[in-house]
């Protein structure tokens, strides 16, 4: 959410960062809503003032036994009584007006952040480790994990339908030991406290993180009425999101408090189920796991101070390739650019791993998002702490995919496959396993 009055003090700022998001200016619209608004309080605060003052007075004609006088001021008493639930109604009008308006706004980009339109001005930063040789033609996760009779999508769309997916045996242990392995790496070596947070949040847990109202055909939602109901509706009524990724939980966790800053920077950490109706993906990696309605995350959550917040980014990425440095994934880190950034986002790096199976020649594939959000969310969820003078500030939020356990099962099957099909289980997964070194079929 953004602050009105930065963008009454600055609106050019304000408008030529939108551009740079690849959206029009929009401070006019904005300001002269909130002149509309400020002018509608205005007059409901007279009202009430001159109600005040007027019923003062009337003690004071009668008083004086000036009867004329007080009982033109009863009248007027009256009339204002009369007039003030609507000029209240016309005040809380514009100010929901307003916000609605500011709440359907993406967060603005940091100065550093490249331009561009789509993914294909980001940048790159880094690259860890080099592709892999291989004697054979590298399959993709899908192939691999059928012949193995271990990964079954016939058997999820009886259940479910697309984009679902059963795992077995091996795979399944695979993926929990993925999952094990990166929170026990967070929670011991990075220190990250775990959460295991509910996977149903309300509606105004959703908004907080900015995945309503903008993007509510993107969530599964679970009604506790009835269903045919208009969008104002649906956003009013009894019902419950499962989760699209922790961080809504997590951050969510600081909505409504003021912290000490002793307690920052926060830092949290969960291993869930993430649910995505992938609304605006229709059509998008169709194949295999790569996007699927219900996947595993681990997601590192940080709560920090203004000061911090833009190294907390780098320490949270930092945390994040460690985990693929582990398990010896071939990656790259890409800086967005300002037409690739999530609708809370100031700044955002991807990870991306390669996955040698992603047709001929292999292909990155992202893998996690780190990002760095200001006082955006914060503002939403009004989560404050109290700064070096003891007053009342918004904290800054972070989140960080450290990673999704799903694509990081893809990357593992498809760089440690065997020509035989078999799984090599990397070295660090393997006391997760059981000791076991490979997943054959059985």
């Amino acid at each position: 959410m953004h602050d009105i009055k930065s963008i009454r003090d600055n609106p050019q700022a304000f408008d030529a960062a939108l551009v740079r998001r690849g959206l029009q200016p929009l401070s006019a619209s904005l300001l002269a809503i909130d002149e509309k608004r400020r002018a509608a309080i205005l007059a409901s605060e007279q009202a009430q003032a001159r109600r005040n003052a007027a019923s003062k007075e009337i003690g004071d004609a009668k008083k004086a036994k000036d009867e004329a006088r007080a009982a033109k001021l009863m009248a007027e008493v009256a009339e204002l009584k009369t007039s003030m639930p609507e000029l209240e109604a016309a005040a809380k009008a514009a100010d929901e007006e307003l916000a609605k308006e500011l709440s359907a706004i993406p967060n603005l980009p940091l100065a550093e952040v490249p331009d561009g339109r789509d993914e294909h001005g980001n940048v790159q930063r880094h690259v860890f480790g080099n592709r892999r040789n291989y004697a054979f033609t590298p399959r993709p996760h899908d192939d691999l994990g059928g012949a193995l009779g271990y990964m079954d999508f016939e058997a999820a769309a009886k259940l479910s339908g697309a984009r679902f997916v059963v795992l077995k045996k091996g795979l399944a242990r695979l993926e929990r030991a993925i999952g094990q392995f990166m929170l026990d790496l967070h929670t011991t070596e990075h220190g990250y406290t775990e959460v295991n947070p509910p996977l149903l949040v309300r509606n105004e847990v959703m908004f907080g993180t900015g995945q309503l109202p903008k993007f509510e055909d993107d969530q599964f939602w679970a009604l506790k009425g009835e269903l045919l109901l208009t969008p104002d509706e649906r956003l009013r009524t009894e019902r419950l999101g499962l989760i699209p990724t922790a961080e809504v939980a997590l951050t969510n966790l600081v909505r409504e408090s003021i912290l000490d800053e002793k307690q920052l920077p926060m830092r949290l950490t969960a291993l869930t189920p993430c649910f995505r109706a992938e609304a605006g993906a229709a059509g998008r990696d169709t194949r295999g796991m790569i996007r699927q309605h219900q996947f595993t995350k681990v997601e590192l959550v940080s709560i920090a101070t203004p000061e911090t917040s833009k190294d907390e980014l780098e320490r949270m990425l930092a945390c994040a390739e460690e985990v693929l440095r582990r398990l010896g994934l071939h990656y790259r880190v890409m800086t967005l650019c300002t037409g690739d950034m999530g609708f809370s986002s100031q700044k955002t790096y991807d990870i991306e791993v390669w996955m040698p199976g992603q047709g001929e020649g292999g292909a990155f594939r992202e893998i996690s998002s780190c990002s760095v959000c200001g006082d955006f969310q914060a503002r939403r969820m009004d989560a404050r702490s109290r700064g070096p003078d003891g007053k009342p500030r918004f904290v800054h939020t972070l989140n960080g995919s450290g990673t999704a356990v799903g694509r990081a099962l893809i990357a593992v099957m498809e760089t440690y496959q065997q020509e035989d099909g078999s799984i090599a289980v990397p070295d660090v997964l393997q006391p997760y396993m059981g000791g076991l070194k490979a997943i054959t079929r059985e």
